[in-house]
């Protein structure tokens, strides 16, 4: 995905708002919280962002009763998991990392269900929305790699494509298609039950322990950085109120407005990436 280059104007605020957030955390160690938007400059579209895919992600609900629905759901993503298992992580990604190795970050909470933390060499990384590299049976708990349903999936649908046009994959992976006649959806080879990614779906509720394990990292920083997220997933906004709560500075990174602008200590409109790695150089 290309980025536009950000205008002469933009980059002064952008300096000097990257030099305000380093003044505040210097001497703290943060906590991170990211969304999509932390991704876009690895290849995969933000929900809101500009050219964002339209479509609205699969609901729990759809998935658990409609049979079609499931169909439309794993053809669709199937072709995105081609495309999204190659994305690699950006310098927004290994930024955090460097920063927790540096021991100036406490860790990542993030809403994106991509891995790139992980592969960046995030070590303490909370996953709010799950993991779309797993998948679990919802019937007899039996737990598969991503990769070995590809395979499943590929053999039962000989000829299906094994490609996706530039800009159709969302951060959900999910890709906008219309599903192929009689395409099979895969099923659990030990009780032939139903599959689902282990992500929380639209509909669904962050599992309790998990939550718990965010706000447990936010308790042990002295600030907390939002990157790339709207905060329009209520998750994410409650943990901005008990950073506020527990009054730690909140800086904002994205581009567009988000939920937390109001309250936010300092304010970045701009790139994850650029800012991202301009903070952690300058508190190294």
């Amino acid at each position: 995905m290309n980025l536009a280059p950000p205008t002469a104007v933009a980059e002064a605020v952008l300096n000097a708002d990257v030099e305000r957030a380093v003044h505040l955390l210097s001497g703290r160690v943060f906590a991170a919280l990211t969304g999509a938007g932390i991704s876009t400059d690895s290849g995969i579209p933000d929900y809101r962002g500009e050219g964002a895919p339209k479509n609205h992600p699969m609901s729990y609900r759809e998935f658990l009763t409609s049979y079609e629905r499931r169909q439309r759901y794993w053809f669709g993503s199937h072709l995105g998991w081609l495309a999204f298992a190659n994305a690699a992580p950006n310098v927004g990604h290994t930024a955090l990392a460097e920063a927790e190795t540096m021991g100036v970050s406490r860790g990542v909470v993030t809403q994106n269900v991509d891995g790139l933390h992980h592969q960046a060499g995030s070590y303490r990384v909370v996953d709010l929305h799950g993991r779309l590299d797993r998948v679990r049976c919802i019937h007899c708990g039996q737990s598969y790699s991503r990769h070995s349903i590809a395979e499943q999936i590929s053999s039962s649908n000989p000829g299906i494509a094994a490609s996706v046009a530039d800009g159709l994959v969302q951060p959900d992976g999910d890709v906008a298609a219309d599903v192929t006649t009689g395409f099979v959806v895969p099923e659990c080879e030990l009780c032939g039950g139903t599959l689902k990614p282990e992500v929380v779906f639209f509909g669904e509720f962050v599992p309790p322990d998990v939550f718990t394990r965010a706000e447990t990292l936010l308790k042990d920083a002295d600030a907390l950085i939002v990157a790339g997220s709207s905060l329009v997933v209520n998750t994410g906004m409650r943990l901005v109120e008990r950073a506020r709560k527990q009054k730690k500075p909140v800086i904002v990174i994205n581009r567009g407005p988000t939920k937390a602008d109001s309250v936010a200590t300092v304010r970045i409109e701009g790139g994850t990436s650029e800012a991202l790695s301009a903070i952690v150089r300058h508190i190294s």
